[in-house]
């Protein structure tokens, strides 16, 4: 289980950066709190941000929960591919919203995985 924390720990250092990436932008575009619009390249990163928790309202307790019920050694695979989705989605999103598909989708089907992963061997402990 220590990978799994670790990989916890790198998906919330993650999340802190687009945080202070959102910050950032809210200063140098003007966009006072509590606005959440005004300014599009502002807009894109706080929409990242906030897609981003919303993910990881998901992906921490499917990454334990297939970490604890399932091989933790995948799951903390499948949870660096999570975050690496997550930086393609940061990239691409913030030069051009069009460009967050491969991201989203790669970070995506890494949440799927560990939900599968944990389910299967949540059943599997049980039969």
């Amino acid at each position: 289980m220590e990978l799994i924390a670790i990989v916890v720990i790198l998906a919330l250092v993650e999340f802190i950066g687009f945080s202070m990436a959102t910050g950032r932008a809210r200063i140098k575009y003007n966009v006072p709190a509590p606005a959440t619009t005004g300014n599009e390249q502002f807009e894109r990163l706080f929409r990242i941000q906030q897609n981003t928790l919303e993910q990881l309202m998901v992906f921490i307790p499917a990454i334990l929960i297939a970490g604890y019920f399932s091989n933790a050694s995948w799951a903390a695979l499948a949870g660096l591919v999570f975050i690496i989705g997550r930086l393609l989605y940061f990239s691409g999103y913030s030069k051009d919203p069009k460009r967050r598909s491969t991201g989203f989708g790669i970070g995506f089907l890494a949440t799927v995985y560990l939900l599968i992963a944990g389910l299967v061997g949540l059943i599997q402990t049980m039969l």
